[in-house]
């Protein structure tokens, strides 16, 4: 069966966006490239932008979450708009909880998580970094 794993633009913050990650979800970086690993006279970088994040990688179970940072060359990121979410099935309530707690700190909360009409334990949230994400726990 195929896998979705899900890949993100940043502005320049890849990397503490992605340190927070791991600090909810634990596990290892599976690759960090930055611009400066790939810079040569064909892919030229900007300076102020070597250290940035060409590709970071954290497995999370069986799929893996990614992200790169935007060179400034092709334009912001708008943090602002409504990005895909990113759903989250769990194996127990427990973890929802662990979950949703620590992807919502200093972010907002859209949908306090509980039980939901559809009847699963379920919440939304927009992360510090302005990433959504929808955590779910469903028994059945």
């Amino acid at each position: 069966m195929a896998l979705i794993n899900p890949y993100i633009n940043f502005n320049g913050n890849a990397e503490e966006a992605f340190n927070f990650y791991k600090s909810v979800f634990g596990g290892e970086f599976a690759s960090i490239i930055r611009f400066k690993d790939m810079s040569c006279p064909e892919f030229q970088v900007a300076e102020h932008e070597l250290d940035k994040i060409m590709h970071i990688s954290l497995p999370i179970g069986g799929n893996i979450l990614m992200a790169n940072d935007v060179p400034e060359v092709m334009g912001k990121v708008s943090e602002n708009e409504n990005r895909s979410k990113i759903a989250i099935s769990t194996e127990n309530r427990e973890e929802a909880d662990r979950l949703f707690s620590g992807l919502s700190k200093d972010g907002s909360i859209e949908m306090p998580i509980g039980e939901s009409p559809w009847g699963s334990y379920f919440g939304m949230l927009r992360d510090k970094f302005g990433i959504e994400w929808m955590v779910e726990y469903d028994q059945k």
